[in-house]
């Protein structure tokens, strides 16, 4: 129960961040996974997951549908995802993940707030074993709902762990299981309330109040960034 404990709270306490910035990060998801299929999300999984997320941060339905237009007009922009690795005050270590489209610009911004905060960029692919990378799918445990039986129907699509807390459910499979357990999910008619990709740390190491001060600011440098899609690190 302690690391869906500590995923929910991390969930609640930032949620992207700010307002400010949370939206035009959803919104770039929603753009991405229209641009990379269809704009219909009856038709594209990809999207609609992108969609569910942002529900879940309550985006309103407006920019929800101001996103896909964005993604099928003749002007849309073409990003890319670049990730970058580097480590910060202390000896963290942090994974970052952007969607960008001027990469010149974006590998200036992300090397100068490793330099200016205490670290720095290393080679991509360093700090990659560091970290699992999972889908986490959240949703809410119906009274008529058995999780026994329902973690056996998710094996075949590739579930590793299944946990509860105070009726929110947590489910946990490898990235490479997240169309099937997504599919899986449509077939069983459970509606899930968040669907993503994360990484997490496989070795979490503890940091003193005054480190995690300092290693925020870095944090809180690279999440304002508009290219900046998510931020992993290794704090337990």
């Amino acid at each position: 129960m302690g690391r869906a404990f500590e995923y929910r709270k991390a969930s609640k306490m930032k949620r992207w961040g700010a307002m400010s910035r949370i939206f035009p990060k959803l919104a770039k998801a929603i753009e991405m996974a229209a641009r990379a299929g269809v704009p219909d999300p009856e038709m594209n999984s990809a999207l609609r997951t992108a969609i569910l997320n942002a529900k879940a941060e309550n985006m309103p339905k407006t920019n929800i549908d101001a996103a896909i237009k964005r993604a099928s007009g003749k002007d849309a922009t073409n990003f890319s995802e670049v990730n970058f690795e580097g480590k910060g005050p202390h000896g963290i270590l942090i994974f970052v993940e952007t969607a960008t489209d001027n990469n010149t610009r974006t590998v200036a911004n992300v090397k100068m707030y490793f330099n200016k905060n205490g670290g720095q960029v290393v080679p991509t692919g360093s700090l990659e074993f560091f970290f699992d990378r999972k889908a986490i799918f959240e949703f809410n445990k119906t009274s008529d709902m058995d999780l026994e039986e329902l973690e056996l129907e998710l094996i075949d699509a590739g579930l590793e762990e299944i946990e509860e807390e105070e009726g929110v459910v947590l489910a946990y499979a490898n990235y490479t299981d997240f169309g099937n357990m997504n599919q899986k999910f449509e077939e069983l008619g459970i509606e899930l309330t968040k669907a993503e990709l994360k990484r997490i740390p496989n070795n979490p190491q503890e940091f003193t109040e005054a480190q995690q001060d300092e290693i925020g600011k870095l944090i809180e440098k690279l999440e304002d960034d508009e290219d900046v899609q998510a931020v992993y690190t290794n704090i337990a």
